[in-house]
């Protein structure tokens, strides 16, 4: 029995979905891909959070995170649309999400802008305009080491706070998994030496948490709270390393024979936290190693 015949037969048609279009290639016309989608659509889950998400609407990090969500799900409705829409009404002139102040006065900057903007990538719309703006404002406020502060600085010293310092590097481990998710989402720059640089930096801290794997999809899929400021993205994940790993085309050997060797007898990871996301964080590994694959 192969990896994509069990998950095929888990409850969720959101998982179900995607492991069909993701492991199985199967078309958007094929039958039980249009049954999911529907069941998809319907989805008591996926009414949870677009009623959050309407009401997210004057919170940007928030309302990022739930797009996020449901996108991970496999959501196409028009809540998506509508909430971007809004993000974008909340955008400053200068392309970020951020407090307006002095560059040195305010704090979290880089996470009030990197939240949304994944979001809004998430959904589809990295290439909107007004998205270009925000890439542009958060290549603008990169480190010279390729890194990201948790806010802009006009010296990168003193260092970032050691609990969330990347090991060889100026910034800041939140701001820098941050930046990296919104450029793996983006078409062009998803292959662009800033986003394979900041990659390089998560990679570098060369430990792999196994209690941690999965952080990011059990938040996702709303089992752990998605909160923090600075410190949003602060615990490392290896499989949400993967994941940007195999969007911005870099092959981190060390990383994939250490999760091979995590691989249960039937093709499957255990997720060391939520037994329930077994299936989930499967997928997700599973669909990063076949990107790095395919790549070459």
């Amino acid at each position: 029995m192969t990896i994509t015949t069990l998950l095929l037969g888990d409850p969720s048609p959101s998982l179900r979905w995607r492991a069909a279009r993701e492991l199985d290639g199967a078309p958007d016309d094929d039958a039980e891909v249009i049954a999911w989608r529907a069941e998809i659509d319907r989805s008591p889950e996926i009414a949870v959070l677009v009623k959050r998400l309407e009401a997210a609407d004057t919170q940007p990090s928030t309302a990022g995170y739930l797009l996020c969500q449901l996108a991970h799900l496999g959501y196409r409705g028009p809540a998506t649309k509508a909430a971007v829409e809004k993000l974008f009404a909340l955008q400053q002139p200068d392309g970020s999400w951020s407090t307006p102040g002095p560059i040195e006065g305010a704090r979290f900057i880089t996470m009030h802008t990197v939240v949304p903007l994944r979001g809004i990538a998430a959904a589809g719309f990295a290439t909107d305009p007004r998205a270009e703006r925000a890439y542009e404002w958060l290549l603008s406020v990169r480190l010279p080491d390729g890194s990201w502060p948790s806010g802009p600085k006009s010296d990168p010293s003193p260092p970032e706070k050691p609990y969330r310092r990347l090991p060889n590097g100026l910034g800041c481990r939140s701001a820098t998994t941050g930046a990296a998710a919104c450029l793996a989402l983006h078409p062009e720059h998803h292959h662009s030496a800033p986003a394979q640089a900041a990659v390089n930096h998560l990679l570098a801290r060369g430990s792999h948490d196994t209690s941690t794997l999965g952080w990011e999809t059990s938040r996702l899929l709303g089992l752990e709270p998605a909160k923090g400021q600075v410190t949003f993205y602060v615990t490392p994940d290896p499989a949400f390393h993967l994941d940007l790993a195999s969007r911005c085309g870099i092959s981190p050997h060390t990383l994939t024979t250490h999760l091979e060797h995590l691989r249960g007898p039937y093709g499957l990871w255990q997720h060391p936290t939520h037994p329930q996301l077994t299936g989930w964080l499967s997928l997700n590994l599973e669909s990063s190693l076949r990107r790095l694959h395919d790549s070459d």
